[in-house]
């Protein structure tokens, strides 16, 4: 049995998590009951409720009851600073140790790019984000706030074991994908100091895997060749902020944010799942958001627990709805929310 938390947070979060898991029960039928589901509600109304964002001993529960987290989206207006998003989101990638952000960027179908010319073979790469250091360990500080002198500071971080792990998974994610090609991004020729320490340890961990090709490129670069040739492209790896930056350009090449799933993945503990978009609060409850993220989410999250099978029927599901039409008005359907999960399972 796999036990999976599911926290559908705030906002369309909650959309498209009841559509993401109407698949996943229909998955489940096809294994035998082999997926076990608790609903957790951390979000923005349990936090107005009761002031609580994540429950003390979360983390140690998460670890011990369950081998996979399905997460929506979190931000919610009556929530001004959002504190309750990053005392959650945020502190479930510190606090599980989710360091490798994973995006695969695949285009389903060449009518959802926006680039003329390109076709479904032009679009498939993943990159690779260090999730736990950079500039989102929020280090720095405001001084004479408000005065005509105020200073703002803010600091990265780049610890060796962090960014040597990173890379290391990457070049371990191509070997078992069967990629040849791996591309490190960073801004060293302006980030001297962090850019080093990536450039070393990108040069140490290439020598390890000599079947490998590797290339640099400064982020800049990267965005006008993501656009130009994605083609190129095998595995991306980089830091957090620009790895945040570059995947929302890289998902517009697959038909945009409702389209795009993730993975926070520790390969040691439990992993989380999330759609790459945020919780849209104006869209929620209008049967107006696009699951399909979500339900690519699914297909990471089963292919992490080794349901191999389980998660190809899903992309194979969600491939067959966009040939068929079966979209959101955001890739050119005229399906809602919950018509679109309904298309889906319906084709599992």
């Amino acid at each position: 049995m796999k036990r999976i938390a599911v926290i559908p947070g705030d906002g369309i979060g909650v959309d498209v998590t009841r559509e993401a898991m109407k698949v996943l029960g229909r998955v489940n039928e096809t294994l035998g009951r082999k997926l076990e589901f608790t609903e957790l509600d951390w979000g923005a109304e349990k936090y107005l409720r009761e002031g609580i964002t994540l429950p003390p001993g979360a983390f140690e529960m998460l670890r011990r009851d369950f081998d996979a987290i399905l997460f929506g989206a979190v931000g919610d207006p009556r929530v001004p600073d959002n504190k309750h998003a990053a005392e959650i989101l945020l502190a479930l990638r510190f606090g599980l140790d989710l360091y490798a952000n994973v995006r695969p960027v695949k285009l389903l179908h060449e009518k959802l790019c926006p680039l003329k010319g390109v076709g479904v073979n032009d679009v498939n790469f993943t990159v690779i984000r260090e999730n736990t250091e950079g500039a989102y360990v929020n280090s720095g500080g405001v001084f004479k706030k408000g005065t005509a002198d105020e200073v703002a500071s803010q600091v990265e971080i780049h610890t060796r074991k962090g960014v040597e792990r990173i890379i290391v998974y990457a070049f371990e994610y191509a070997r078992r994908h069967r990629k040849t090609k791996i591309c490190m991004s960073d801004k060293s020729n302006v980030m001297a100091y962090a850019g080093d320490i990536w450039q070393r340890c990108f040069k140490e961990v290439s020598a390890r895997y000599p079947g490998i090709q590797t290339n640099h490129l400064y982020v800049d670069a990267l965005t006008l060749l993501f656009v130009r040739q994605p083609k190129d492209f095998q595995i991306v790896v980089t830091n957090n902020m620009f790895g945040d930056i570059v995947t929302d350009l890289a998902a517009a090449l697959q038909g945009g944010l409702g389209m795009a799933a993730s993975g926070n993945i520790n390969p040691n503990g439990v992993s989380l799942f999330e759609p790459v978009h945020g919780s849209s609060p104006p869209l929620a409850g209008k049967n107006l958001a696009n699951p399909m993220g979500s339900i690519l989410t699914v297909a990471m999250l089963l292919e992490h627990l080794g349901l191999g099978e389980a998660a190809r029927a899903v992309e194979d599901a969600v491939i067959a709805c966009v040939n068929e039409g079966k979209l959101t008005q955001d890739v050119g359907g005229n399906l809602g929310t919950r018509e679109v999960g309904d298309a889906v399972a319906g084709k599992i």
